[in-house]
């Protein structure tokens, strides 16, 4: 039996990460929402880990938002991303636990790195000031494992993944991604018959999507990758893994697309005094591709199977 802890199950990449595991009958879950554990208490962490016997950590537990809730509390980003990562890795070293994999982010990589963004344009220039502070922290939390790699000969292990989307996603009207937030959107205006429909920004930005499932399909195969394979495409302080589809679209395609999900028939305006973000993020996935794993749902057919949740779920979205 495999007794595997996963920190932030209940958010959408944690979730879907307990759904693929599930499907294996000799993989034992541990888990403990926010109620039942504290993740930025050390104490307390450090006695979770010392009272169950665990084999794997997958650390998907993070304070995530869009451009607007990390301009409004860049604090509480910057602390509870470090507390939560540096307690958890530390923790799971204290206690023998030999394999971990940390999930970060795209942000990791300067505004203007060259694109697509490979892993080695890591910490080479300035980052996009919007989410700074949670760059930092997602930077960090590679650099913990590397750093207990290197002195302890353990083997903690980092992906990260470009912008996800998916089941249990935020839906909340002000803290929420793009994705999420425009299905909410656009489901509204269709049952209020709204002819006009506001984007944010200019819609010439190119973003990269993947579905969270298959994010969960990728951090099960990095995870379970024999030491060899590993050690073959990365480096002692060069060792994260990017993850997504490989395949970008500009912000307006991405909006049309959702409209066309949804139904939407009325028009789509731009507000240009909105801020944009970063210009581009596509994800290198070259390094996930010799390793063995390649996305394969395309955007309309995710997006298609997020808003059939949203509809079964949103009840749950009200306020």
């Amino acid at each position: 039996m495999n007794n595997i802890f996963i920190a932030g199950h209940k958010g959408m990449v944690g979730s879907a990460i307990v759904r693929q595991l599930n499907q294996d009958p000799n993989n034992n879950l541990i888990t403990a929402d926010k109620t039942e554990l504290d993740l930025t208490n050390q104490q307390a962490v450090n006695d979770f880990f010392a009272q169950n016997k665990i084999d794997q950590v997958y650390l998907a537990a993070a304070k995530v938002g869009g451009i607007h809730a990390n301009n409004e509390y860049p604090a509480e980003f910057i602390y509870q991303n470090l507390m939560i990562q540096a307690n958890i890795i530390h923790a799971a070293h204290q206690n023998d636990v030999q394999q971990l994999l940390f999930l970060g982010s795209s942000c990791i990589y300067p505004k203007l790195a060259e694109q697509p963004m490979r892993e080695d344009a890591l910490l080479t220039g300035t980052l996009e000031c919007t989410n700074e502070p949670y760059a930092i922290a997602k930077i960090a939390g590679i650099k913990l494992c590397e750093s207990y790699n290197r002195q302890y000969g353990r083997d903690y292990r980092s992906a990260m993944p470009t912008n996800l989307y998916g089941i249990n996603d935020n839906f909340h009207p002000e803290n929420s991604h793009v994705i999420p937030a425009l299905i909410r959107r656009f489901h509204e205006a269709k049952q209020a018959n709204a002819p006009v429909v506001k984007a944010w920004g200019t819609g010439k930005p190119m973003r990269e999507f993947l579905y969270v499932d298959e994010m969960a399909e990728a951090s099960i195969f990095v995870m379970n990758l024999d030491n060899e394979t590993y050690q073959r495409e990365t480096q002692p302080m060069l060792s994260h893994i990017n993850v997504g589809t490989g395949i970008d679209c500009t912000i307006k395609e991405l909006t049309e697309t959702v409209a066309k999900v949804i139904g939407y028939q009325g028009t789509i305006e731009w507000d240009t005094t909105k801020p944009d973000g970063t210009p581009r993020k596509l994800m290198d996935v070259s390094r996930l591709e010799r390793l063995g794993w390649k996305a394969k749902i395309s955007l309309e057919e995710g997006l298609t199977t997020t808003y059939a949740w949203f509809l079964e779920n949103q009840d749950s979205f009200r306020g």
